[in-house]
Formats: C-alpha cells, sequence, structure tokens
C-alpha cells in the first residue's frame, strides 16, 4: 500500500484491538476500488473515547472511523449528527468526519449482515431466528432481519432490559414480527429456529463458554457468527459437524467496505 500526504486515513477503535480484522478487509476492498484511502487500528480505551474524538475531529485528511466494541453505543452523545439509521438502532459503527470537523455517525452493521446471508443463498422471510445479544452488533442485526420479513425473532440476552428494550423497538418498526426478549440462561434450545446467530462475543478467547449448545441445532438449520478472529469459532466448527450452514462473521464485514464508501462520499 502506497500512503502519502494525498492519502485519506481511516481507524477503527476498539478496545482490546488485537482481534480486528476489519481494517485489512477494508483496504483490500479500498485498493480494489482504486481508492486513496488507508484504515488502520487503534486501541482506544472506554475513559479515553471522548478525548480521543476531539482529536479526530482536527485531523483534516480524516475521511472517517469505524467503532467496534466496546464503542458502537458510548460513541452516540460524543457526535454532532446521526443518520437514521443509527439514530433507529442505537448503535454506530462508522463516523464519517465532515470538512468543518463535526462527526456524523451511521450502521452499516445490519446491511452488511443481510448481505452476508444473501451471498450464502439464506432467506430469512418468514423464518424463525434465535439471536444472542442485544448490544452494538446485535441491535441492527435485529431490525434488519425484522425489516427483511422474519415471521419471529427471539432476543436472548445476559440483560433483561436491554433485550427488552430491543425487543420493544422492533416490534414498533415491524410490528409483524413476532419479538419477545429472555434472559441468556433462560433462552430456548436453538432447535427448531432456521437461524441461530451469536452477536455476543463469546468465541473469541479461547477459554470462552460457548453462547448455545450446538448438539442441540437441527442440520437444517443455519448458524450465523458476528466474530470474524478466529475465523472459525467452537460453535461453528461443532454447528458444521451436525451438518449446519455457517456463515462466518468475515461475511457481514466484506460488503461493508462498499457501504463504507458511499456513506464517506467516495
Amino acid at each position: 500500500m502506497k500512503i502519502t500526504g494525498k492519502t485519506r486515513i481511516m481507524f477503527i477503535l476498539a478496545d482490546p484491538v488485537a482481534h480486528v480484522i476489519g481494517t485489512d478487509v477494508l483496504n483490500q476492498a479500498f485498493a480494489a476500488r482504486g481508492l486513496d484511502l488507508a484504515c488502520s487500528p487503534l486501541h482506544v480505551p472506554p475513559e479515553g473515547l471522548a478525548s480521543v474524538l476531539q482529536g479526530l475531529r482536527q485531523i483534516r485528511n480524516l475521511a472517517g472511523f469505524g467503532c467496534t466494541i466496546p464503542h458502537k453505543a458510548a460513541v452516540l452523545p460524543l457526535l454532532d449528527q446521526l443518520t437514521e439509521e443509527a439514530r433507529a438502532i442505537g448503535a454506530v459503527n462508522f463516523v464519517r468526519r465532515e470538512s468543518d470537523g463535526s462527526l456524523t455517525g451511521t450502521n452499516v452493521d445490519g446491511a452488511g449482515f443481510m448481505a452476508g446471508l444473501k451471498a450464502q443463498g439464506v432467506e430469512v422471510t418468514g423464518r424463525r431466528a434465535l439471536l444472542l445479544g442485544a448490544g452494538g452488533v446485535g441491535r441492527p442485526i435485529a431490525f434488519s432481519l425484522a425489516l427483511a420479513g422474519l415471521s419471529e425473532l427471539v432476543i436472548a440476552n445476559r440483560d433483561l432490559t436491554r433485550a427488552e428494550d430491543l425487543a420493544e423497538g422492533v416490534r414498533a418498526l415491524v410490528p409483524g414480527c413476532r419479538t419477545r426478549a429472555c434472559e441468556s440462561r433462560e433462552m430456548p434450545p436453538p432447535e427448531g429456529f432456521d437461524l441461530v446467530i451469536n452477536a455476543t462475543s463469546l468465541g473469541m478467547k479461547p477459554d470462552d463458554a460457548l453462547p448455545f449448545d450446538p448438539r442441540r441445532l437441527q442440520p437444517q438449520s443455519v448458524v450465523a457468527e458476528v466474530i470474524m478472529t478466529p475465523a472459525v469459532t467452537p460453535v461453528m466448527a461443532m454447528a458444521a459437524a451436525r451438518g449446519c450452514l455457517c456463515v462466518p462473521g468475515l461475511a457481514m464485514m466484506r460488503p461493508q467496505a462498499g457501504l463504507v464508501a458511499e456513506f464517506l462520499g467516495l
């Protein structure tokens, strides 16, 4: 990659940062499009987020930045404008720096996730889904699934209040999708669901607990991940062994390069 004074710069803000590979995916896609744009990860702890954003406002060759764990919701009050998608979802994963230094946030996680499913030939209209996680990545996925014609959505989360808040938002936007919330420890088994999505961080570390029991999966179920490192999580490996189609986290990231370039006006 040739980086000069004419190159526009992007960052992805995260804590921790070692698992981030989205920067590489974006850089490869930007290069393929002939864009003079380079992206790098930044390790930003929660207590430093506000001061880092103040600095980013002053960088005139900054095109924008991405946000991942744990900043997708925390960044909202630090921004100047939000797109309709970001406001409805309550989470941001990309921010555009305007020419005056103001910051506009959007969320393309849901669109990326749906594009990843489509690329694998997965249809969600009229299907039942179990979504684990109601955080920064679970929220856009929930809304996108409902808008795509999902018939039933069960949202399981450690914090029941957060899951209920998300379920209420989905019901308000898409009344035709039967949506309910439950605590993770009380979630129904995955059998009987057409689509099971792990939108938690469980699986990033070797000693993590399984987000659900893959032994209860039916072979016709689809299992989708949001984790990109490792490329194959333990629950994906066990699901594949049962004959399930598995959609990796990287499938959600790849389509986002084009969406981000469009959002940045490049």
